[in-house]
């Protein structure tokens, strides 16, 4: 499943998907995303009044970051080659140290189609062959679609919460590898 490219990049293929770091010229689907998230989203997840991030805010990020070149994967569907999110691994230390956090986000166009739950299960695959024990992900209470991916790949939820009265309330699930 997984696939060496040229420069030691992660790459990642399943039937339906390939997941490989972001090229600059698909900022405008991050762009995307951001635009289609939920109002109970932080602020600092969602546009800001002077409309960033940019596209060439993110297509910096895309050229500097870490987190965007082998962590958090571009989603692109084989057969129309279109990019629609993204799935991967954020290693912060924000919920475990040394135990990174599984994150997706897809275009709510393409929801409701498995794609999430196929990225994340070639993700989890590769966190194993990379010698990884556990996984962590955080999901919003009222996030049921996201709940439910967790849930058919294997992650359950700890009881350890985070509470915000205005966004609502953030659940720790965790998988053994």
């Amino acid at each position: 499943m997984t696939v060496g490219a040229p420069g030691g990049e992660v790459v990642l293929e399943t039937d339906r998907l390939l997941l490989r770091p972001w090229r600059v010229a698909e900022a405008v689907v991050q762009r995307e995303l951001w635009t289609e998230r939920d109002p109970r989203v932080p602020p600092h997840r969602r546009i800001d009044a002077e409309g960033h991030p940019t596209v060439a805010d993110l297509e910096d990020a895309i050229r500097t970051d870490e987190v965007w070149s082998n962590g958090l994967l571009a989603v692109e569907r084989k057969v129309s080659r279109d990019v629609v999110g993204y799935c991967g691994l954020v290693d912060d230390g924000r919920v475990a140290a040394g135990e990174p956090e599984l994150a997706f986000e897809l275009l709510r166009r393409v929801w409701r189609r498995g794609y999430a739950t196929e990225a994340s299960a070639a993700v989890l695959d590769w966190a194993r062959a990379s010698g990884y024990e556990r996984l962590w992900a955080t999901v919003w209470d009222w996030n049921t679609a996201s709940r439910r991916v967790l849930a058919k790949v294997g992650f359950a939820e700890t009881g350890r919460t985070e509470v915000d009265a205005e966004r609502g309330t953030t659940l720790m699930t965790t998988r053994r590898l």
